[in-house]
């Protein structure tokens, strides 16, 4: 038999609920019942609300709307009422209340009444406006970002949301873009690699995915992204998606990309700078020697004894011409070589001597000249220039050892600030030599300036063709740079500054006459200044075969202390330029010359006028000798009228 639970104990059960008001209406809406949770919801006791209408927790403005009547006219036709909205305690205040409304009939269907149940659901209410106000500031935050496309993904990799940036970034509208995959913005290339799966899969395996590289816009073009893709799970640790934000740094990539270049420049050049400062200065120690031997040699062809030898001593003379001419292979690399630099149209220069260069390289190789009809002019020493022309083109043809085309071409540019290398923004000529040979690997290329490097034979190369090139064109205030890729070719292109408005000019013809090295000059006395004990004495042995009287010093103070002295004078100064004790050769034919302003002032040197100029600055009234020297280079000097 079924029990039920008494009346009394049902009332006493429904009067002790606290959390819930639950009270009865009568038909009219009149309040007939009440209990404690209605008491401390709304504020009034039984005693003051029952007998009054339930409209009484209703706001003003419900009120006005009817809401009472409307709420007890829902409820008898669907059976019951339920809703949510602001409702109004005893002291005025308001909380937000879940209401629901049932209808009370007597075992023959007569509405008798109804039942009222109210929950204060404040806090809930207030907690989910707390975040819908956050949903709505975090929305109003993700779609005011212009810089950053930030959307969302489904766990397939479907677009869901879209915001601002990624608009602007990617070119597509919302409409355009939600519900497709987002693989459509990679490339070709990396949909065919599976790049868009496997960046969902690492970020769902590990929580994130970060790379950099190419990425599409609607309209086809690309640029360099920084993305990022985070796995999106929910309390329970499930995943529901992926946020993902891509940011464009195409203009960064590029920034940083200059920015390496001109690190990799600068070290290049710290680096050929170090290597030119070692191989100067191994040139000029070379240079003295070369410049003993050959004085001896001039020594002994004025000897009498050695007539015989001649044949011999002229051989030996051509070895060291051979070995001078590698020393100022040295030296242009080390840019410290004599140019002679004139106003030329390198045009011209190219024109004079195309039959040669076209056969520089091998019978095989095509050679095809193509040249600016309106080339400015450069500032260059011609015969510098012919033979490093002629270097580039003899390396093109060993790059070519089946035959090939090399092409020479020139034009007119204009260069930026650090368009290349450190050079500044101005007008240049271009002088390209271009080939389609073997080409190199991109680490033979960075060597390939600087000396005694090579890729040939033993035999067939010293390795100082390209360090030639390079040096003679530092020297003359431009750049050369070297592109090549391994089995496409090779690309030389020399950088020189426009002379603006220049006309072409051809150098001076030197003079002929050298005179007879064995010839008797006047009876005069000569001071010869140098610390090196083997040039002192071969320079020794050319001026007494020539008629001189000699004195020597070992240093520039032993020197102005000879001067000094009574009675003693010299009509010419023969000196070093580098020498120990802090007096240089030009400090002392400045000072001898104020002694002795009529004495002709000789200085030598394995180091060339151009970089000695740089050190010392103006050298006007000496004159310059190069080492290693020849009898009749002196001859010459000597017999100049210009000399001081």
């Amino acid at each position: 038999m079924k029990k039920t639970i008494p009346t009394d104990r049902f009332q006493l059960l429904v009067s002790s609920i606290q959390d819930y008001a639950i009270y009865m209406l009568d038909p009219e809406g009149i309040i007939s019942s009440w209990n404690a949770g209605a008491q401390r919801i709304k504020g009034y006791t039984a005693d003051e609300i029952i007998g009054r209408h339930f409209s009484c927790f209703y706001t003003t403005e419900d009120q006005a709307a009817g809401m009472p009547a409307k709420a007890l006219k829902s409820a008898l036709s669907k059976g019951t009422f339920e809703t949510e909205g602001w409702r109004v305690r005893k002291d005025g205040s308001r909380f937000w209340a879940n209401v629901v409304l049932n209808p009370l009939r007597d075992d023959a269907g007569e509405l008798v009444g109804f039942a009222k149940i109210t929950k204060d659901i404040t806090e809930r209410k207030e907690a989910q406006e707390a975040l819908r106000e956050s949903e709505q500031r975090f929305s109003m935050l993700v779609q005011g970002v212009t810089d950053y496309a930030i959307y969302m993904l489904s766990t397939e990799g479907l677009v869901t949301n879209w915001n601002v940036g990624a608009m602007r970034i990617k070119g597509y509208k919302e409409e355009e873009v939600i519900g497709t995959h987002f693989s459509r913005f990679l490339t070709a290339e990396d949909q065919a690699r599976g790049v868009p799966a496997q960046a969902l899969a690492i970020a769902a395996r590990e929580g994130r995915f970060e790379q950099e590289g190419w990425r599409v816009r609607k309209d086809g073009s690309r640029f360099w992204a920084h993305v990022i893709v985070d796995a999106i799970r929910n309390d329970l640790g499930k995943l529901v998606g992926y946020a993902k934000i891509t940011r464009d740094i195409t203009e960064k990539r590029a920034s940083n990309i200059k920015l390496e270049n001109a690190n990799a420049a600068l070290a290049q050049s710290q680096k050929m700078e170090a290597l030119g400062n070692l191989t100067g200065g191994v040139a000029h120690d070379f240079n003295n020697l070369l410049t003993v031997i050959s004085s001896g040699l001039d020594i002994l062809e004025m000897s009498e004894s050695c007539r015989n030898e001649k044949p011999l001593l002229d051989s030996m003379q051509r070895a060291v011409s051979r070995g001078a001419t590698l020393t100022q292979q040295l030296l242009s690399f080390a840019r410290q070589q004599p140019l002679k630099a004139d106003l030329h149209n390198i045009n011209t220069l190219i024109n004079n001597f195309e039959l040669l260069l076209k056969q520089a390289g091998n019978s095989r190789m095509e050679c095809v000249i193509q040249l600016d009809p309106n080339l400015k002019s450069v500032q260059i020493d011609a015969a510098s220039f012919e033979t490093s022309l002629l270097n580039l083109l003899v390396n093109a043809g060993d790059a070519m050892p089946e035959g090939g085309r090399v092409c020479i071409a020139t034009k007119n540019i204009v260069l930026s600030e650090n368009e290349v290398s450190h050079l500044p923004p101005g007008e240049y000529v271009l002088l390209t030599v271009e080939d389609n040979g073997v080409g190199m690997p991109q680490e033979v290329a960075d060597k390939a300036f600087e000396p005694f490097f090579t890729t040939k034979d033993v035999g067939k190369g010293t390795g100082l063709g390209l360090s030639q090139v390079y040096g003679f064109i530092k020297q003359s205030g431009g750049e050369v740079a070297i592109e090549s890729v391994l089995g496409q070719g090779t690309t030389v292109k020399i950088y020189l500054p426009a002379i603006a408005g220049g006309l072409h000019s051809e150098p001076d013809s030197e003079s002929s006459a050298h005179g007879n090295p064995r010839m008797k000059l006047t009876k005069k006395k000569v001071l010869i200044v140098e610390d090196e004990p083997d040039v002192m004495l071969t320079a020794t042995e050319l001026f007494k075969g020539m008629g001189y009287d000699v004195l020597t010093a070992s240093n520039g103070v032993d020197a102005i202390n000879l001067i000094s002295q009574p009675g003693v004078k010299i009509d010419v100064l023969f000196s070093d330029v580098v020498m120990p004790n802090g007096v240089s050769g030009i400090a002392l034919g400045r000072t001898i010359s104020k002694y002795l302003p009529d004495i002709k002032t000789i200085l030598c040197s394995g180091y060339p006028l151009p970089a000695l100029k740089e050190e010392h600055g103006d050298l006007e009234g000496f004159t310059f000798l190069n080492k290693p020297y020849r009898l009749e280079d002196l001859v010459r000097i000597l017999t100049e009228s210009n000399v001081k």
